[in-house]
């Protein structure tokens, strides 16, 4: 009863794998709660080419979290209104940013803090150009373990 199902969903993965990873990568670094994990160990079972998986990814997160930081260049306002941020969280956030400093933005692929943290990179107006190399580099860098790993699995397996 399910295969036809699960037919159409492999399908679908494999005629449009790099653009659900694309798009599930963006929506994962925005607020939303998603994850894109997943959908890039799926692929790459599937037969996906490693290398284009993690820049599809990495692509599709950084552009996610270049949103966020967007919306924290807008200011508190907007982040209050937005994306329900208390004056707590935002407080929490910029002591969070002011303790560990830019360098903190290699972190940004974790779930829970690195939406915050990229969104304090904007609120602190920190420069674009440093923004974009430390998140790049934290976001291609666990694409890139996660890939090497499933694929030092399935060739020791």
């Amino acid at each position: 009863m399910l295969e036809p199902l699960f037919s159409f969903l492999a399908s679908f993965l494999a005629e449009y794998g790099y653009l659900n990873l694309f798009v599930f990568s963006f929506l994962a670094s925005t607020i939303l709660p998603f994850g894109s994990e997943a959908l890039l160990v799926a692929l790459l079972y599937q037969g996906f080419n490693p290398f284009a998986l993690v820049m599809v990814a990495t692509v599709g997160n950084f552009l996610g979290s270049c949103t966020t930081y967007y919306l924290g260049l807008k200011g508190r306002e907007t982040l209050e209104k937005y994306l329900s941020a208390s004056e707590k969280s935002l407080k929490r956030g910029e002591e969070f940013f002011n303790k560990y400093g830019v360098y903190a933005l290699l972190l940004t692929w974790l779930p829970g803090i690195g939406d915050g943290i990229t969104m304090m990179a904007g609120l602190m107006k920190l420069s674009f150009r440093v923004f974009s190399v430390l998140v790049f580099t934290g976001k291609f860098g666990r694409y890139f373990v996660l890939a090497y790993f499933i694929e030092y699995l399935n060739h020791v397996g």
